[in-house]
């Protein structure tokens, strides 16, 4: 049924659905909706009514409509319902699905729902919770074809059409050919198994040598990897070639995705880097709150530094003109420096302890565009006052902090990642409070002894 164009309360339709306790309306009815409605629909239900909808519908649909939810919105949601509803709908998931939210759940729902799962289904998922979310054995899959070396293609075939049910929702452009012991050997494309000899080993047709990646190579490697090769999916191996599972590049694409905006919010102050409206008012405002009283005392060592040369600011008012755009220009290039060390420590391109390197190339970019922006902002000061002392002033003072805002820029997150804070989060916070302090006082401190030359 097509839905309604007044239809902007789209949780209210959800609701009447339960109430009447219409099944095949509430699954056309969502089949029409945007993924986005969707999301706001059960975002906007109370916990009883988004209960009562996933009650309603089939497990294997309500499953499909949790994995189309935010993660966050997802775990809040299993969190909320009953362990054995919980359950029936996990077990509906993919693996790797199952994993991400098991692995976010407080660890006392996750037992519950875990003890309620096909134990086959919940050792596999607390195996896979125990990987980091953005490395190859957290994205991959436990569902994918994969046979002995010494099956004939006619067992093979055999066996797909006796698991046709559960190979439905698999990947099946391939299987993947192992040994006794479980190491890949091979893969075997299915055209090459449909067109070939059923009596004839399926070793026969596999592809040899076939490209792998380990379970603990990084999201920014498996990145690599398939912006290099047109694959939908590649396997995954431990550390003795036994294959583990199958990572697809539609995965790979959304964790990048997803931290690309998780490390967006931290930077600007989010903790945890996630928060929607929904959450209570207490949680979100603890997470803003951590961030925001370490920045206020950090501003305030900044305004100190004013505080100390009021005399002299009193005396060059048009220095207050400038003190913002020092300051601001020496926190944007601070900033670049920041993304690049982040950049590189997440691509693995720089160590820790690299200080001296970082350093060395950062100080060079410092040094050049500190002398190009000093000597334009030096100019303007000149026509706008007069004044060339003043320009001298301003100028020289952008041109050093800059220099120190990418030396602290590069360095900061090197430093923070070696004490195991997170990056992301703290690199700002500092990052703003040393170039204010030290464009202030550069300012105010050269102008100081340029006193007699301004007035």
């Amino acid at each position: 049924m097509p839905i309604p164009e007044q239809d902007t309360r789209p949780w209210e339709t959800l609701a009447d659905f339960t109430l009447r306790g219409d099944r095949s309306g509430l699954e056309e009815y969502l089949n029409q909706l945007p993924t986005a409605q969707q999301s706001l629909a059960m975002d906007r239900l109370s916990d009883d009514q988004r209960e009562a909808v996933l009650e309603l519908l089939d497990a294997q649909y309500a499953a499909e409509l949790v994995a189309r939810l935010p993660e966050f919105q997802a775990v809040d949601i299993l969190e909320e319902l009953e362990p054995d509803l919980a359950a029936a709908i996990l077990s509906k998931l993919a693996s790797n699905e199952q994993a991400d939210l098991i692995g976010e759940l407080d660890r006392e729902d996750a037992d519950a729902i875990l003890n309620l799962m096909d134990p086959n289904d919940a050792a596999s998922a607390r195996r896979l919770s125990e990987y980091d979310d953005h490395i190859a054995g957290g994205l991959m899959v436990t569902e994918y074809l994969r046979y002995p070396l010494t099956w004939t293609a006619q067992k093979v075939i055999d066996d797909l059409a006796t698991h046709a049910d559960q190979y439905r929702h698999y990947d099946v452009q391939y299987a993947y050919l192992i040994d006794r012991a479980g190491r890949l050997k091979g893969v075997l494309r299915m055209r090459d198994l449909l067109l070939s000899s059923r009596s004839v080993s399926v070793a026969q047709y596999m592809i040899t040598n076939p490209l792998s990646v380990r379970d603990k190579t990084t999201l920014d490697e498996l990145f690599e990897v398939f912006d290099r090769n047109h694959f939908f999916g590649v396997p995954v191996v431990n550390d003795e070639g036994i294959l583990v599972g199958v990572v697809h590049r539609v995965a790979v694409e959304e964790a990048r995705a997803d931290r690309h905006d998780s490390d967006y919010l931290k930077r600007q102050g989010i903790v945890g880097g996630e928060e929607v409206r929904s959450m209570p008012l207490f949680l979100r405002s603890r997470r803003r709150l951590a961030w925001l009283s370490v920045n206020i005392l950090l501003n305030i060592l900044a305004a100190s530094v004013i505080a100390m040369y009021q005399e002299t600011l009193q005396s060059v008012i048009a220095l207050a003109v400038f003190l913002p755009i020092i300051s601001d220009m020496s926190g944007c290039s601070g900033n670049q420096a920041v993304a690049v060390s982040l950049r590189e420590l997440s691509m693995g391109l720089v160590r820790e302890n690299e200080f001296w390197r970082v350093w060395l190339k950062e100080v060079g970019v410092g040094l050049f565009n500190g002398i190009a922006l000093g000597i334009l902002i030096a100019v303007v000061a000149w026509i706008w006052q007069g004044n060339a002392y003043l320009g001298l002033v301003v100028g020289l003072a952008l041109g050093l902090n800059t220099i120190v805002a990418v030396s602290i820029g590069g360095l900061v997150p090197l430093v923070l990642k070696r004490f195991k804070i997170d990056p992301a989060i703290a690199s700002g916070p500092l990052l703003t409070t040393v170039t204010d302090m030290c464009g202030f006082f550069l300012v105010l401190s050269i102008a100081s002894l340029l006193l007699h030359r301004l007035v």
